[in-house]
């Protein structure tokens, strides 16, 4: 029995794959995404670790090992798991001795390798790839020996909702079908006007000539231009319908996977590769190329096939039966390179992916890369890459070239054939030179149509492999999934509470990066995070604006409120709701609120904030379609940016951002800021918001945000003591733990963490 195969479908998808194949083998049947979920992939992939929890969680037994190639060839429980070049995961499943006995020959190896197929390697090329250049007896590679106990379980492998098969992408079709049943009619017309050629060319050899009738050859010829001209006409209709039709369905796949794309957890981008994503937007144009191009041209070809094929078999059913015969094996021959040629598409994808990262890498990085003397070895990067994809190209190219030169025999041994029994039909009076000429004509008419389906079936293929792509996409579970009620409506200047709030990133092994978490954010006051780097500070950040969730404990909103209210000059404060009453004590759950609603309320200036390609003004109002004046004016004098947009020619038109003019860190943070002061917000988030700016800078918008933090809830993450020292409260992070929090005074009076971390900066001496 052969072993079950797996392709992945993205660059770090080999542990699971590999962990769905020992599981399939075992008789379990796993989704690629149920295993990916179970496994925490990080953006890094997956560890040896991350597989081995997860099959244990399925009922697997484990031990990861390193051993030498004699004791996996020997000793080791197949199927395993080995590391294979440092950075990929495949399955070993079956060795084998010489087949030559006493003869010395290498053993050999069998594998599965999720990025490419089923292999059969010598023990010098599995050697290469497990343990290197090391040959000495005592080299040892890394194994994942898995075993089934009794507690195997069998996940749920059904599909799950969204995804898109052919049938719901035939949907897309349905809306236009006014004009696909003008292509039908065309098609149909298109049809018959060649069905009628073969008939006025056996009539000009047969009548014309035969009888020396000049005036009735003249009248055919007339006849056959007319029919040239109407299927012209009609094929030019059917091209600008196929092109409207094709372009509404291109830009509206596109749409869709753009819709559920942006349904998608913040966190998801964490894990994904640019090349990945940018990969699949170029699978929508086969698909769309299937759905119009293919599909209906294949209508019409299959339309002509059964017409000319039986008007073939009314003329002579021998040379019909030849050409069937002839294009039976014209079919078979192509569908032999099929599969192949389905392995190397995969192969195709991942390394299109990489170099797509690659290049956008390269443009990026090009001041990185400029100011650090690295242009060659980053050229020579992006060089072995393309190296690689032309190899997997080239192979490509042989394979289609055998595929052609064996089709080409057939096709043309098959009308040559048929060439010599048309001829004899003529010489023993079966068949008369006119009829030979319109059996030629019909043959070139039935040919086109074979030719079409071989090529529809490849489309299908290609298309399939795609929809394999996209569905991993689509299948994805939503940031706010449709059956699950979320409350809209925030708690009235709530605070904001977490509880035993630990947090690990995603991947086996992974350490927590907050641990036990409890503190007490108050309403319409300013909390101050610090620590060093790599304290949980910016983590901590990203829970509360719900771009990860905890992985123990919970974070509350919403608490007794103090005595002033605020304002607001873009909307009025939220209505209360049953489940978000101001005066709640046990608060609302973070997780129970729409993310859209809270983000809603939410100021931000990450450290890593995105300009984007647009003018200043669009740039702070984003998303606002019609930009309020009056809050532009207020977000610009906020973030002191007033003086500068005046030295711009075009003020607030400028275009800015990868393709307008470059700012300057300090610039584009204050642009940052003015974006969040403009959304008026309930909570403010500040990540290092200030640290490009220059002390006098700083000044001014420090005493200008203190303006506008009155009655707003604000958490400030920063290294810089004056930005944080004149907070309500200053909370001290260390490793993942809350070390100290009281105020500027009280903390720098203990002479503890926070008096240490602060020492140098405000210069407080010994």
């Amino acid at each position: 029995m052969a072993f079950p195969f797996f392709r992945q479908y993205d660059l770090m998808d080999c542990g699971p794959a590999c962990l769905r194949m020992v599981a399939r083998y075992y008789g379990r049947q796993y989704s690629l995404q149920s295993l990916r979920e179970k496994i925490d992939m990080s953006r890094e992939g997956v560890s040896l670790l991350g597989i081995s929890e997860t099959a244990e969680a399925l009922g697997f037994r484990t031990m990861a090992v390193k051993i030498s190639f004699d004791q996996l060839f020997y000793k080791a429980v197949l199927p395993c798991i080995v590391h294979w070049q440092q950075n990929h995961f495949i399955v070993v499943y079956r060795t084998q001795k010489s087949r030559l006995g006493w003869l010395a020959s290498p053993r050999r190896v069998f594998v599965a390798d999720p990025a490419l197929d089923l292999l059969e390697l010598t023990e010098e090329e599995f050697l290469d790839g497990w343990v290197g250049t090391d040959r000495s007896e005592k080299a040892t590679g890394v194994a994942l020996l898995i075993e089934p106990t009794p507690a195997l379980v069998d996940l749920d492998d059904e599909p799950r909702t969204g995804a898109v098969g052919f049938s719901r992408l035939y949907g897309y079709l349905w809306p236009y079908r006014s004009l696909l049943i003008q292509l039908v009619l065309g098609m149909l017309v298109g049809s018959g006007l060649q069905l009628i050629l073969p008939f006025l060319t056996q009539s000009i050899v047969d009548v014309g000539i035969n009888t020396h009738n000049i005036g009735f050859i003249h009248l055919v010829l007339f006849a056959q231009l007319a029919l040239f001209a109407g299927r012209t006409t009609v094929d030019f209709i059917r091209s600008w319908i196929l092109l409207h039709v094709s372009a509404r369905i291109n830009l509206q796949l596109l749409s869709d996977f753009f819709i559920k794309l942006m349904k998608l957890p913040m966190s998801y981008f964490d894990v994904k590769m640019m090349g990945d994503i940018m990969q699949r937007v170029g699978d929508h144009q086969r698909v769309e190329n299937f759905l119009t191009g293919q599909t209906l041209s294949t209508l019409f070809s299959v339309l002509n096939l059964v017409v000319f094929g039986l008007l073939l078999a009314a003329y002579n059913s021998t040379i019909f039966l030849v050409f069937l015969v002839g294009s039976v094996l014209y079919g078979l021959w192509v569908k032999l390179f099929m599969k192949q040629l389905r392995k190397i598409d995969y192969r195709l994808f991942d390394m299109s992916a990489r170099s797509q990262g690659a290049l956008v890498q390269l443009i990026q990085g090009m001041q990185e890369i400029k100011l650090h003397n690295c242009e060659k070895s980053k050229r020579w990067e992006w060089e072995q890459l393309q190296l690689k994809q032309h190899r997997v190209q080239i192979k490509t190219l042989a394979l289609s070239q055998y595929q052609q030169a064996g089709a080409f025999f057939i096709h043309e041994g098959k009308n040559i054939f048929i060439t010599f029994l048309s001829a004899q039909a003529v010489i023993e009076g079966n068949l008369t030179l006119g009829g030979m000429l319109s059996v030629q004509y019909i043959i070139g008419q039935l040919n086109s149509p074979i030719e079409q389906l071989i090529r529809f079936a490849q489309s299908w293929q290609e298309a399939q492999i795609s929809l394999e792509r996209l569905n991993e996409i689509h299948q994805l579970a939503d940031e706010e999934p449709v059956d699950t009620p979320l409350v809209t409506t925030l708690p009235a200047r709530g605070g904001i509470r977490l509880q035993d709030v630990t947090y690990s990133y995603p991947g086996a092994g992974n350490g927590p990066v907050l641990q036990g978490v409890s503190l007490r954010i108050p309403p319409g006051k300013i909390t101050a995070i610090v620590g060093s780097s790599g304290s949980g500070k910016t983590t901590l950040l990203k829970l509360l604006l719900k771009v990860y969730d905890p992985t123990a404990g919970e974070v509350l909103i919403g608490e007794p409120l103090p005595h002033t209210t605020r304002s607001r000059s873009a909307q009025g404060p939220a209505s209360p709701t049953p489940n978000a009453r101001p005066g709640n004590a046990s608060g609302l759950r973070l997780s129970q609120i729409s993310h859209r609603a809270w983000r809603r309320e939410c100021g931000v200036v990450m450290q890593d904030g995105f300009i984007f390609s647009d003018t200043i003004l669009r740039n702070i109002a984003v998303g606002d379609e019609y930009p309020d004046p009056a809050n532009v004016s207020h977000a610009l004098r906020i973030a002191n940016l007033q003086d500068f947009i005046d030295t711009l020619p075009l003020g607030l038109s400028t275009k800015i951002g990868a393709e307008g003019n470059g700012l300057s860190q300090g610039q584009k943070q204050r642009i940052l800021i003015a974006r969040a002061v403009y959304k008026n917000p309930q909570y403010i988030f500040l990540d290092e918001a200030t640290n490009a700016l220059d002390a006098n800078n700083e000044r001014i918008i420090q005493e200008n945000l203190n303006d506008f933090f009155r009655g707003r809830t604000v958490i400030v993450v920063a290294h810089r003591l004056s930005t944080v020292k004149h907070a309500d409260q200053i909370i001290l992070m260390d490793k993942g733990r809350i070390a100290e929090i009281g105020t500027h005074a009280e903390l720098t009076a203990r002479r503890e963490g926070y008096f240490h971390l602060v020492r140098n900066q405000l210069e407080l001496g010994n």
